[in-house]
């Protein structure tokens, strides 16, 4: 039986989490998880860029041979991602500069081109769109605890403000620098999956 588009969305963020039970889409959870205000934006382009490509490629899946749809995907998904850095760098340059080349590495993020191939080429227009936003903000779910841990163990601050009291300028917390490091979000990652693997046993491996 064909699942709802409530069903779409909220399995997508906890029950098939693209990265809890796919592992996909980590790496950019190395580079942009020390703050969480870098994380936040990355979220974003990500969940509107893997909805509105799924949105797209549906709507003319029809009109795509079968030879070039893979490069019609990549098309699609680039426009979006180009027009979405062009927006950070023309609005928010300071954080365009910050997340540097990784809002372009999105064209390569596995969970976009997954969701593309595997169901947006397959399924009606809204259905991909709401599969897209729940993949997006699965994948947000998870970076945003990481940046949360990593923020607050590293720097004692979250988004920016100090939660910590630091003991450099006074206050009782010393930086931990593991959490500095983007070795830490590896053990991170692998801590939430263990988590969500252990709340839903169905989301574990069968021998």
């Amino acid at each position: 039986m064909a699942e709802s588009n409530r069903e779409l969305l909220t399995r997508s963020i906890l029950q098939r989490n693209p990265i809890a039970l796919l592992v996909l889409g980590i790496c950019s959870a190395l580079a942009v998880t020390s703050q969480m205000t870098t994380a936040l934006v990355m979220s974003v382009c990500v969940t509107l860029v893997v909805a509105f490509s799924s949105l797209t490629i549906s709507i003319v899946r029809f009109q795509i041979p079968n030879s070039v749809r893979i490069g019609i995907q990549i098309t699609v998904i680039a426009t979006l991602v180009i027009l979405i850095d062009q927006f950070l760098r023309a609005f928010y340059f300071d954080l365009s500069k910050q997340l540097s080349i990784y809002v372009g590495l999105i064209i390569t993020n596995c969970i976009v081109m997954g969701r593309a191939e595997g169901f947006a080429m397959s399924n009606p227009p809204v259905a991909s769109f709401v599969d897209g936003l729940g993949n997006g903000l699965g994948y947000s779910l998870i970076l945003m605890c990481v940046a949360f841990f990593r923020e607050l163990l590293g720097a004692g601050t979250l988004f920016g403000f100090e939660v910590l009291p630091l003991a450099t300028e006074g206050g009782w917390y010393v930086r931990n620098g593991m959490f500095i490091l983007p070795v830490s979000a590896f053990f991170l990652i692998a801590l939430l999956i263990w988590l969500l693997r252990s709340l839903d046993p169905a989301q574990q491996e069968k021998e």
